[in-house]
């Protein structure tokens, strides 16, 4: 009996021990908002079906080196991957996605470790729980693209130079380490990589003297054994395709920096507004905390600040521009976010300041009494945010379609989250409720996007993209149509295509006409095309403005 309370005891202290861990917490924090769905999946079209179904084509064709007509432009890591995934878990919506979800909690757990050394433990926690209620991230996190595995390897490169650095001993263990990622990142993104390799620079070069990293022959060792799955399957494409294999790589990225790609050609400014808008609110943070990292001194620097301000200086040059170019920057965000509320909620612990106070120290501080009311000022002006959102939703509920109502339920959870604020002020400092310290003053920024981000993925707006093609493929009729035969497409939209290409089982045949299509077989086209068609058919089915058809004799 002794014993076995004894072995109870240790089993309930090992249970306490892991609950009390940061990795375990984060992962209570970012899973619920990986998982939650409506019950029901469909990728999106364009990138997330491009990765997923041509995943598919190495899975199903067994030719994972080269299973396409001409060469690729793209190194096939994310095709691996996810192809790996369907290996485990078979081909669904949920195995394409799996490999980001596996790297974005990895990812918190980095960029805590990256907190932890640079800004301490507090603010690491802090900093990887507001990386979580990004939108963009959590959103890229749930969809089957390689952007969320490469900022893996890149923390990754990042955390391993800076152990490096303070780990003597096992320099050299985490300098290969720190190579071999960044070397596999080619593998992943191709010549992609070279943007965050160029953005180490300042860290490289300024800081030379101290960490000695260029001067190290394990950081390229490293990065040549990262490289070498991708000169192996450049060989073998080149003894399939020729010289072709390298031409399309090397002309993928003229055309997407040329001038000429009109298709994504976006504004200088695009990121200025556009990393606000998908961080919402913590780029605001973020820009507070960048200044103040400017200001303070401390070793990492030119690693914290020269990285992304070199990061975001590259992307915004590049002439095509998009939000997921941007993601590996969400780090950082959420890293110098931490630092800007962390140092918002000193200020929100220490108070009104009295009059006296205030002559003593303003010549000290510009305008310190504004700045001493600036948590009651953000607490007020979000909260009455909130009253909007909540009166806004209900308004939406009473009278608003339903297909609109799911953005009100997203609208109230956000809205009563932001009351938080508020109330914890002035249960505070009108209450004199001494317990509702800085710990809950915080938690009134992070719990509001997490309800909003939790309510966003239970209506399926983070997993359920494309339900009416989702339903219409179920469809018994139809489901057994698409599986015993084979399929035509006539002028299709290239991101239907993509779609169909994941959700069709059997191989699918692209044509320019009409007359192309045997008799009684099955075709998708343009819903403006099949008035056109002078020969006898029969509409199955229309989803959006796309039409499955046969062909009649």
């Amino acid at each position: 009996m002794f014993y076995k309370l004894h072995f109870l005891q240790y089993i309930w202290r090992k249970i306490l021990l892991l609950a009390a861990s940061p990795y375990f917490s984060l992962l209570v924090w970012i899973l619920p908002l990986l998982i939650f769905s409506s019950g029901y999946s469909s990728l999106i079209a364009h990138d997330e079906a491009l990765y997923a179904s041509r995943a598919r084509l190495m899975f199903d064709s067994g030719n994972w080196i080269a299973p396409w007509e001409k060469a690729h432009h793209k190194t096939p890591g994310p095709y691996w991957l996810i192809a790996s995934f369907y290996e485990l878990f078979g081909i669904n919506d949920i195995s394409a996605r799996l490999p980001s979800m596996i790297t974005g909690i990895l990812c918190l757990w980095i960029v805590y470790e990256i907190g932890k050394i640079i800004l301490g433990k507090k603010l690491a926690w802090l900093a990887a729980a507001i990386l979580s209620v990004e939108f963009l991230w959590l959103q890229s996190c749930r969809l089957s693209t390689p952007d969320v595995p490469l900022v893996l390897l890149v923390l990754l490169a990042i955390w391993s130079l800076i152990k490096a650095e303070i780990n003597p001993r096992k320099r050299q263990f985490w300098s290969f380490i720190a190579g071999l990622s960044l070397g596999l990142g080619f593998l992943m993104r191709s010549f992609m990589i070279f943007i965050p390799i160029i953005a180490l620079l300042p860290y490289l070069i300024g800081d030379r003297r101290r960490h000695g990293h260029l001067s190290n022959p394990i950081l390229y060792l490293g990065f040549f054994v990262g490289l070498i799955p991708s000169f192996v399957w450049l060989w073998l494409c080149w003894l399939h395709y020729g010289n072709q294999s390298f031409e399309e790589l090397y002309k993928f990225v003229i055309y997407q920096s040329s001038n000429g790609n009109d298709n994504y050609h976006t504004n200088f400014l695009f990121y200025v507004w556009n990393i606000p808008l998908k961080a919402f609110p913590w780029a605001f943070f973020g820009i507070l905390g960048l200044f103040l990292a400017i200001r303070r001194p401390f070793r990492y620097k030119l690693l914290l600040v020269g990285f992304p301000i070199i990061l975001f200086t590259e992307i915004s040059i590049f002439t095509t521009r998009f939000s997921h170019y941007s993601l590996c920057l969400y780090p950082f965000v959420a890293l110098f976010a931490a630092v800007g509320l962390n140092w918002l909620g000193e200020i929100y612990q220490l108070g009104i300041p009295s009059q006296s106070t205030v002559q003593k120290r303003k010549k000290n501080i510009l305008n310190f009494f504004a700045k001493q009311n600036l948590p009651r000022n953000l607490s007020y002006g979000f909260g009455g945010f909130g009253v909007l959102l909540i009166i806004a939703s209900i308004v939406i509920f009473a009278w608003g379609s339903s297909d609109i109502r799911k953005y009100a339920i997203i609208g109230l959870a956000m809205g009563l989250g932001w009351l938080i604020l508020p109330v914890v002020w002035i249960g505070r400092y009108h209450f004199g409720k001494k317990f509702l310290t800085t710990g809950y003053w915080v938690a009134g920024w992070l719990i509001p996007c997490w309800l909003a981000l939790a309510a966003m993925g239970s209506t399926g707006m983070l997993s359920d993209y494309n339900p009416a093609l989702r339903i219409f493929l179920q469809q018994s009729a139809i489901a057994s149509i698409l599986k015993t035969n084979p399929i035509y497409f006539v002028q299709i939209d290239d991101k239907v295509q993509v779609l169909l290409d994941f959700y069709i089982a059997i191989d699918d045949k692209r044509v320019v006409s009409f007359s192309q299509v045997p008799a009684f077989s099955y075709a998708w086209t343009d819903q403006n095309q099949s008035p056109k068609l002078s020969r006898p058919h029969r509409i199955l089915g229309t989803v959006k403005e796309y039409q499955f058809i046969q062909v009649l004799n």
